[in-house]
C-alpha cells in the first residue's frame, strides 16, 4: 500500500515536500515513481528512483527543480520540489514497479501499484 502525502497550496516560486510511505511488503527490489495529473490532462510521468542503487530518472521540465529521494528506514520516497511553477498544479501519485532500466521507467505502464493523488497548487 502507497500513502501519499504533503500537498497544499503554495505560491509561485516557493517549495514542498511530498511524501510517499510504503507498507504491506518491502520494496527495495522496485522502482519508486512520481506522476502527476494535470485538469483536464493525462498522467504525466515526474521521476522515479530505484530503490536498490538509487538511480534516478527525471521529466525534462522539472530538472534542476525537483529532487526524488527515499528513505530505506521508513520504507518512504520524496518529491523535493522547488521553485515552483502555476504548471506544476497537479494531483500527485506516488508508483511502485518494474525494477528496469531507470530511463524505461517513465512509462505509466511499468508500474502495478499506486497510492492516492496528493493535491499540489501553485498560484502566480
Amino acid at each position: 500500500q502507497l500513502q501519499a502525502s504533503g500537498g497544499g497550496l503554495v505560491q509561485a516560486g516557493g517549495s514542498l515536500k511530498l511524501s510517499c510511505a510504503a507498507s504491506g511488503r518491502t520494496f527495495s527490489s522496485y522502482t519508486m515513481g512520481w506522476f502527476r495529473q494535470a485538469p483536464g490532462k493525462e498522467h504525466e510521468f515526474v521521476a522515479a528512483i530505484r530503490w536498490s542503487g538509487g538511480s534516478t530518472v527525471y521529466t525534462d521540465s522539472v530538472k534542476g527543480r525537483f529532487t526524488i529521494s527515499k528513505d530505506n528506514a521508513k520504507n518512504t520516497v520524496y518529491l523535493h520540489m522547488n521553485s515552483l511553477k502555476p504548471e506544476d498544479t497537479a494531483v500527485y501519485y506516488c508508483a511502485a514497479g518494474s525494477n528496469m532500466i531507470i530511463t524505461t521507467m517513465t512509462l505509466k505502464e511499468r508500474y502495478h501499484s499506486w497510492g492516492q493523488g496528493t493535491l499540489v497548487t501553485v498560484s502566480s
